[in-house]
């Protein structure tokens, strides 16, 4: 069995904790009152999976998710509303992060997101600390600028290839079925965390480290 040397993180759920509830009670507040059926937890659709891919801009989203409201919406709204699906940010997890690079693995994110929550990970909030996300990561795989979104065997070749790793010696972490059963398919080792799970210690224990 290959050693481990790339890890590719999955952001919501995952590296961040995601609350699906308070981004339905927001966009519902700014006006969508089906915004139950618009989103999902894992895999967009309609405009909001439109976004995430890149086949829309931010302006186009604003403009057609103001049609299914029934009147314009703000971008700051759309900002607010995406948002939503941040519950908060673990410090341990960020804390893992660092230390894994520290050790000497390549770790990068390879997530389905869109330029909402980006504009808020790629900030100096993002972490309570001063820093941007990418000061905890060496690359990001962004389903918006690659055009491809998870479960897509696109995308993680995509990531493979930035890495300069092979599948054997990535190790992909995703709270996804279907995303972690195509990294297995495109055969990379998985964990599996339940949403919100701790996988710290899980993961500690799989690389055999302190």
């Amino acid at each position: 069995m290959k050693q481990i040397k790339n890890i590719a993180f999955d952001l919501g759920g995952v590296v961040i904790a995601l609350s699906y509830e308070q981004a339905v009670r927001r966009f519902e507040e700014i006006g969508l009152k089906d915004a139950r059926q618009h989103l999902d937890a894992f895999h967009q659709r309609g405009i909001f999976g439109d976004l995430e891919r890149g086949i829309i801009s931010t302006e186009e989203f604003r403009i057609e998710l103001g049609k299914l409201i029934g009147r314009e919406v703000t971008y700051d709204e759309c900002l607010y509303a995406w948002h939503g699906y941040v519950e908060y940010v673990p410090q341990k997890n960020l804390q893992m992060l660092l230390k894994l690079r520290q050790l000497g693995y390549k770790v990068c994110l390879l997530s389905n997101t869109n330029p909402f929550m980006m504009q808020w990970a790629m900030s100096n909030e993002f972490d309570g600390n001063g820093h941007s996300m990418d000061y905890y990561f060496d690359n990001l795989y962004l389903s918006y600028k690659y055009k491809y979104m998870k479960p897509s065997p696109e995308i993680f070749k995509i990531m493979l290839e930035g890495q300069q790793s092979s599948a054997e010696e990535t190790l992909f972490i995703d709270d996804g079925q279907k995303n972690v059963e195509a990294a297995k398919k495109l055969g990379m080792k998985t964990l599996f965390p339940e949403n919100n799970e701790d996988w710290t210690m899980p993961l500690a224990k799989l690389l055999g480290i302190e």
